[in-house]
């Protein structure tokens, strides 16, 4: 009470006070607005009583106008810039390129590969697509890794590809924001104009990627035994191997787990690239004999890494149909799944078989996409007429024109991040 009483009077004495300036504040405020209104005032030719004054407000602001010429603002944030790697092994050079023409944008970074499981004569059909095609070699923005790696399924050689795809955007893409892995198994739901306004207005340190820490089955079928995949020395493909000893938990760092799709940030790219504390390092070499290491690889890398941590979104942005418990694979998705996938909001799904229908639908109805065109956005400015790509015409490539799918990935963004999902499902 007492203090409640000594706050009560020092307010009023400081309204006391207040009071003792009102009455000279009230008689300079009635001269000022006096002086404003003769300044209005004009004789009947339109001459200003007060000539001189007017003169020298008009001289004042033609001198400012000319000394600093203010730039206009805009209320939009710049849109950012996405680095993409496409994947595919054998007989996937043509879902290849029609998820990269799906994907494309001038102002994106695009690396793709096909493994060396894959034939000479594939992997040079892709190369002079990439090579030869009029807008890629207009904005010089989509690679072919040459000197084809090795993959092997389920094995270490599958993070050693995104790593190696991750430094040479680094290295020769310049600019960008976000670090995108997909295969040719994966397709987009949404236009990149949709995307890339969606992500306008995220911070740039965010990181997609599906994890959790309660590795449950995993710890004993993935985690204890050793593995030896033969892509890290061999020049043919063969699956990975079990040696017979086991090994226990890691208690240097902790082991998280999760989807081996993911949207990463350039700093973390950096810093897995780099590694300047060395984490990602002793974690590469602890995942070399683990098995399906890309589904535990940068899940550990970031929730071991304290800059990080606090950066997760958990999720990896696809639509994937799952058995339930989830079997190795998830199911292919056709036609009958077309309107689940537009209710997840999501910018990606995956599976899909080469050439099914329903890519077709997701091409007409969701990315107003022809047949071997690009999918249109700002950047397209030519006509639909006759069956014309509008892509052949090319504008300014910082135009962006969202659509539908920008609603739809607001929706799920929005979610991510509320209150109840981003913080409470970080790093734990």
């Amino acid at each position: 009470m007492k203090r409640l009483k000594s706050y009560y009077m020092h307010l009023r004495h400081h309204q006391n006070m207040e009071r003792k300036w009102i009455f000279p504040l009230a008689i300079g405020s009635l001269v000022s607005l006096f002086l404003l209104f003769l300044t209005t005032i004009t004789t009947s030719d339109g001459i200003s009583v007060f000539p001189l004054y007017r003169s020298f407000s008009s001289l004042s602001s033609k001198f400012v106008e000319t000394k600093i010429h203010p730039l206009p603002i805009s209320n939009l944030p710049p849109p950012p810039r996405f680095a993409y790697v496409i994947s595919g092994s054998a007989g996937d050079a043509s879902m290849l390129k029609r998820t990269l023409q799906a994907l494309y944008h001038p102002n994106n970074q695009y690396v793709v590969h096909l493994d060396r499981e894959s034939s000479t004569q594939e992997r040079l059909d892709l190369s002079n697509f990439v090579k030869h095609h009029p807008v890629f070699l207009r904005f010089g923005n989509v690679r072919m890794i040459s000197k084809a790696n090795l993959v092997t399924y389920r094995g270490p050689t599958m993070v050693a590809n995104t790593l190696h795809a991750a430094a040479i955007l680094l290295r020769e893409g310049g600019d960008w924001d976000w670090f995108i892995n997909l295969s040719a198994s994966d397709y987009p739901l949404v236009t990149q104009d949709d995307l890339l306004h969606t992500f306008s207005y995220l911070p740039r340190d965010l990181n997609f990627i599906d994890h959790t820490s309660d590795i449950g089955w995993k710890e004993f079928q993935r985690a204890k035994p050793i593995i030896i995949d033969p892509g890290l020395y061999m020049t043919k493909k063969a699956d990975v191997f079990w040696i017979t000893q086991r090994r226990s938990v890691p208690t240097a760092f902790k082991l998280f787990t999760g989807s081996a799709w993911m949207a990463l940030s350039r700093p973390f790219i950096d810093y897995t690239i780099w590694g300047w504390d060395n984490i990602p390092r002793t974690v590469l070499m602890y995942y070399a004999n683990f098995i399906s290491s890309p589904e535990g690889y940068f899940h550990t890398v970031i929730c071991n890494s304290p800059q990080f941590l606090n950066t997760t979104v958990n999720s990896d942005l696809h639509f994937i149909s799952w058995d339930n418990p989830p079997k190795q694979h998830p199911h292919h998705l056709n036609l009958a799944d077309m309107q689940r996938m537009i209710e997840s909001n999501a910018p990606f799904a995956r599976k899909f078989p080469h050439e099914d229908p329903v890519l077709d639908k997701i091409d007409s109805e969701l990315l107003s996409r022809g047949p071997g065109m690009f999918t249109p956005g700002g950047w397209c400015i030519g006509s639909r007429e006759n069956g014309t790509d509008p892509c052949s015409a090319i504008g300014n490539t910082t135009v962006l024109r969202p659509g539908p799918g920008a609603k739809r990935l607001q929706s799920l963004i929005s979610s991510l991040l509320s209150n109840e999902n981003f913080q409470p499902r970080q790093c734990k």
